[in-house]
């Protein structure tokens, strides 16, 4: 039975009414699922990178370290790197981007080679890295940029990049972009680690560099970036590390967590 109220309106202005409630509904539940954004404060986010393989026995102990920083203002991400899969087993999460990510730090850091587990800091090796948890979250150097981050929508973010001068001239910066998610785990079966159960946090999905801006002021730079699909079941950050080309230093870095 209709209501006594429509009774007098036409049908076709009933089916207008609505409509026109649905799409202001659809826009609005739009609109709240993509208010999403963050902000970076007046002190650099310390930046850790973990460099680690499911085929290295040595680098469980380090993914377990990085999971201490949950909830921590710091932005970490665990780049598996594949040159560990000969010994035997093949980590899913390994990308030949994260080798070369590695190889560049080690470059900035005058290594002669590469290694697992290592914790990278700021851009700095940081081989005595189980010790290191108080001085990395004690980090409080002064931002030389700052940065906004926003979701526009499914998977599409874009970020505000200001470097801030110091002695009159705004640096020279270079960014990149990163996804990464918690809860995952493997069950090894080969290799170095046969036999274990391996849980992974601040895993990478995805490393998108975002080029360098050779800045002579402190004019804002849009950055923008489409992330691939969310893993069901699997919180993930959105980061943006902002740093100095020449010697990879962190001049800032921001993560940005979105409900689904």
């Amino acid at each position: 039975m209709k209501s006594p109220a429509l009774e007098s309106i036409p049908e076709f202005a009933t089916k207008t009414i609505v409509a026109c409630a649905l799409l202001t509904w659809a826009t609005a539940t739009f609109g709240m699922q993509n208010q999403c954004t963050a902000s970076s404060g007046p002190q650099i986010t310390p930046v850790l990178e973990l460099y680690t393989s499911e085929g290295c026995s040595s680098c469980p102990p380090a993914d377990k370290w990085a999971s201490t920083f949950k909830g921590k203002n710091v932005v970490v991400q665990a780049f598996h790197v594949g040159y560990w899969d000969y010994i035997g087993w093949v980590d899913r999460f390994a990308a030949p981007a994260h080798t070369s990510r590695q190889r560049e730090v080690a470059g900035n850091n005058r290594l002669r080679n590469i290694y697992t587990p290592q914790a990278v800091v700021n851009g700095r090796d940081w081989p005595q890295w189980g010790n290191a948890s108080s001085r990395i979250l004690g980090t409080s150097d002064a931002a030389r940029a700052h940065i906004t981050l926003k979701r526009l929508g499914d998977d599409q973010f874009e970020a505000t990049v200001t470097p801030m001068a110091a002695g009159g001239a705004a640096p020279a910066w270079g960014a990149y972009w990163t996804v990464t998610e918690h809860g995952h785990n493997s069950k090894v079966k080969a290799g170095e680690n046969a036999g274990e159960f391996l849980k992974h946090d601040f895993v990478v999905r995805q490393y998108t560099q975002a080029g360098d801006y050779k800045s002579s002021d402190a004019t804002p730079q849009k950055l923008g970036f489409r992330s691939i699909a969310a893993t069901p079941g699997h919180e993930r950050q959105i980061n943006l590390v902002v740093f100095e080309p020449q010697s990879g230093k962190t001049l800032q870095a921001l993560s940005l967590s979105c409900p689904a």
